[in-house]
């Protein structure tokens, strides 16, 4: 198993996943709150493929978008809500915003035919299958003529 899946075109070991998580601006600069926050991914790796699954607590599927393009995978979502009370004395009204985009550049190796998604009690979990040849073989032991 490698270091196969990118996100900025670099590998995604677990040293570029501490960096990008000790490096990203939430530590090193405090900032108001936009709505625009990128939610925790997992990423595992087997012998089959690839499996991210993304914590997206309150976001339903139809405010997900999931595109393929070439070898990039970008993973997004836009969520407006817009409240109003009204009162005799009063009008209140409250707009929010979230979003996010994650990107992710797949190597050659992927059957980007198979990838699947399923959204399940807000976890968005993601299939990235290798292709057969890219799978290891078994080992086996050669008989000595």
């Amino acid at each position: 198993m490698g270091n196969l899946i990118r996100t900025e075109r670099k590998p995604l070991g677990l040293q570029s996943i501490f960096d990008e998580l000790f490096n990203n601006e939430t530590f090193n600069t405090p900032k108001a709150n936009t709505g625009n926050t990128t939610p925790a991914v997992n990423i595992r790796e087997n012998e089959n493929g690839f499996f991210l699954d993304f914590a997206l607590p309150g976001v339903s599927k139809d405010q997900v978008v999931i595109k393929l393009d070439n070898d990039k995978l970008t993973v997004s979502s836009e969520k407006k809500e817009n409240k109003e009370e009204k009162t005799e004395n009063f009008t209140r009204r409250e707009f929010h915003f979230n979003s996010f985009k994650r990107s992710f550049v797949l190597p050659e190796t992927i059957d980007v035919s198979k990838i699947k998604a399923n959204h399940n009690d807000g976890i968005l979990s993601i299939e990235i299958p290798k292709k057969e040849e890219a799978k290891p073989k078994p080992v086996r032991q050669i008989e000595i003529a």
